[in-house]
């Protein structure tokens, strides 16, 4: 007879509340011993979104082209190459569509009839891998039962009339366009089982909170947090400094829709101390990103904010690296390495003449310190970000959907890099209260200060040291999320000469393409050396000919310029990762033009699929983490059916 401890016994008290007899956890045992036996669900990886939220949400809703792919399949031999574009852009955008099409006139009893059959035909075939549960999930609450229905309809003479019946009410009832509406809507979720995004969902494009939006609601979904994600989690837990970079970041992009009307944040402050400071000061250096000599005063007020956020950012920065000497970036203290007088600041031990030495809030005396209006701006802000619900609301979703780092099915997931020095052995990563861990350790560690930061009491110093430390995994040099030598900002603002903006990549990136390296980190991670690194962060230049798949095939980096900043030396416009049951792939996206283009003329994203690797036979969920966790719970609920049986528990018939 086996034996039992105390914790054994309470724990199987836990588990007979939903398994009460030997007939129930059975039944579960079998249920769960069959999942095992699916094929595993299909996962999509993309990073570096920036804010793009447009062509992200395409290829959300057209699953990196797996749907059309599907439809093609089902219907390219009966259909032509228009009827079945338009069938997948009424899956990608049923309300917009349909309404398109009423317009046109194509909508009639008829064309009700077919698409929803050609719909269900497409959620059936996107619904044979999962289980009944999985896909009555995804079905809208309203309509499942009637979806479920169709679905399980098989069309036969016996059951013509059925269905036949079935249709003819949904359309008398008025619900033809709900029911293609949930249809697509399922087929969409169904399409994607989990979806990982490798970090860098903020920045450089207009609507970042719109992509937040998205991730929020749906079915399964993970984030690897980025060196951008990072700064505005800081700003959300409102660290001066991340704030400050925040606010010049999206000044310098002239991408002020997700501050303003995304989070409601007001810069109505910033602009007054602009106006009041810097009113006579041309900003030369702060103008808005690929803007021409003249300037209209819209755009001269905001680089006139541009450069009192940019000052702010490096007293804020001063303050807060000399807080912190085991950051070891006293470097990046530049304000008081300025000779006023001369027009010259002093780096890394050279003089360089400045650009502009207009810097009227600045004390030579004491150049770190914020002027009383300063700190009005930047008390005023902290409220701004602390009361901003839907920013809070983003951000604690990225911390508990979240991280540094994943394993996942074999495979390791981060942004950035793994510190390296330059003999290729792992660096300490300088986290506050745990120096010198480094490796998976110190990136642990880096994950609990990160939480530190946002979670500790407010005015603690826990919640102070982890504040400061969001602020240096977004742009220290040891940070697992930034990986360089340093953020040349203010160079690139005031010295001409382009040495001293150069950013040296940590030895992390000399080392990416080396097998035994990539082997390395995947066994200092403990996962097996059949797994992959999926990485993110640098975008690949695949005009010039370099290579997604590096290491032997170990490591892919999936920065393929989703972003229209980094489309130019990418030459295409992002990847997505495909894991499916069968194979690994990477998609390559050529640019989206716009959402009304796409439901208009039908034009979707091209996208070209490269085959990783192929499995030597198809995966199952047995073969994953998943499977692992059913394991285990099959293995719980045999010991309770054994404790049942041996009298150590009674079956519950009741509450008790």
């Amino acid at each position: 007879m086996e034996a039992y401890t105390d914790q054994d016994i309470r724990y199987l008290k836990l588990l007979r509340k939903q398994y009460r007899t030997i007939q129930e956890a059975s039944a579960e045992v079998a249920h769960l011993r069959a999942v095992l036996r699916l094929p595993k669900g299909t996962e999509h990886f993309l990073s570096d979104l920036h804010g793009e939220h447009q062509a992200f949400l395409h290829i959300l809703h057209n699953a990196s082209g797996v749907i059309k792919r599907k439809v093609n399949g089902l219907y390219g031999s009966m259909l032509s190459a228009h009827e079945c574009d338009m069938l997948s852009t009424l899956i990608y955008y049923p309300d917009e569509k349909l309404a398109l099409l009423k317009k046109q006139g194509i909508v009639t009893p008829e064309w009700y009839r077919l698409t929803i059959y050609q719909l269900v035909e497409v959620c059936r075939e996107c619904s044979v891998k999962y289980t009944r549960k999985r896909v009555r999930e995804a079905m809208p609450r309203e309509m499942g039962a009637l979806i479920e229905e169709l679905m399980l309809s098989d069309n036969t003479p016996d059951k013509e009339g059925y269905y036949q019946e079935v249709m003819q009410s949904i359309l008398e009832t008025g619900q033809a366009d709900a029911m293609i509406i949930a249809l697509s809507r399922v087929i969409q979720a169904l399409a994607i089982d989990r979806l990982h995004i490798i970090g860098d969902i903020f920045d450089r494009g207009p609507r970042a909170d719109l992509i937040m939006d998205a991730l929020e609601s749906y079915h399964q979904v993970d984030v690897q947090w980025g060196n951008h994600d990072i700064v505005w989690m800081g700003a959300a837990a409102l660290s001066e400094a991340c704030i400050a970079q925040v606010i010049v970041t999206s000044v310098k992009y002239g991408n002020l829709e997700t501050l303003e009307i995304g989070y409601g944040i007001s810069l109505r402050p910033l602009a007054t101390l602009a106006r009041s400071c810097y009113a006579d000061d041309p900003c030369a250096e702060f103008r808005p990103k690929e803007n021409g000599e003249d300037m209209h005063e819209d755009e001269m007020d905001v680089a006139r904010m541009h450069k009192a956020a940019a000052v702010l950012q490096f007293k804020l920065e001063g303050q807060l690296i000399a807080r912190h000497p085991e950051y070891g970036m006293e470097d990046r203290r530049l304000l008081h390495r300025i000779d006023f007088a001369r027009g010259t600041v002093e780096v890394a031990g050279k003089t360089y003449p400045l650009r502009s030495c207009r810097f009227p809030t600045v004390d030579p005396g004491d150049p770190y310190a914020l002027t009383p209006q300063e700190r009005d701006v930047m008390d005023r802000l902290v409220l701004e970000f602390a009361h901003s619900e839907k920013l809070q609301r983003h951000v604690q979703f990225l911390y508990s959907t979240g991280g540094m780092y994943l394993r996942c099915n074999g495979n390791l997931l981060y942004h950035g890099c793994i510190p390296m020095l330059e003999d290729g052995s792992f660096a300490p990563i300088p986290v506050t209260g745990g120096e010198g861990l480094c490796g998976r350790a110190g990136i642990d560690a880096a994950d609990l200060l990160a939480r530190q930061g946002y979670f500790a009491t407010l005015g603690a110093q826990a919640r102070r040291d982890g504040q400061d430390f969001l602020w240096y995994l977004g742009c220290g040099p040891y940070s697992p999320l930034f990986g360089k030598s340093k953020m040349a900002t203010f160079e690139r603002y005031f010295i001409e000469d382009k040495a001293t903006h150069a950013e040296v990549k940590n030895a992390y990136y000399r080392y990416q393409d080396d097998e035994p390296t990539a082997l390395g980190i995947l066994s200092e991670f403990d996962l097996p050396h059949t797994g992959f690194i999926i990485n993110g962060h640098v975008p690949v230049k695949l005009s010039r000919g370099e290579n997604p798949v590096k290491a032997g095939g170990r490591l892919l980096v999936i920065d393929g310029g989703l972003s229209r900043a980094y489309q130019p030396v990418t030459g295409i416009a992002g990847y997505t990762l495909i894991f499916s049951s069968h194979e690994l792939s990477l998609v390559a996206h050529q640019p989206f033009e716009s959402r009304a283009s796409a439901i208009s003329a039908e034009q979707d994203i091209h996208s070209v699929h490269t085959l990783v690797k192929c499995m030597q036979r198809r995966l199952l969920i047995a073969d994953t983490d998943e499977g692992d966790m059913l394991r285990g719970r099959i293995d719980d609920l045999m010991r309770l059916i054994g404790a049942y049986r041996s009298g150590v528990l009674k079956e519950s018939r009741g509450d008790n």
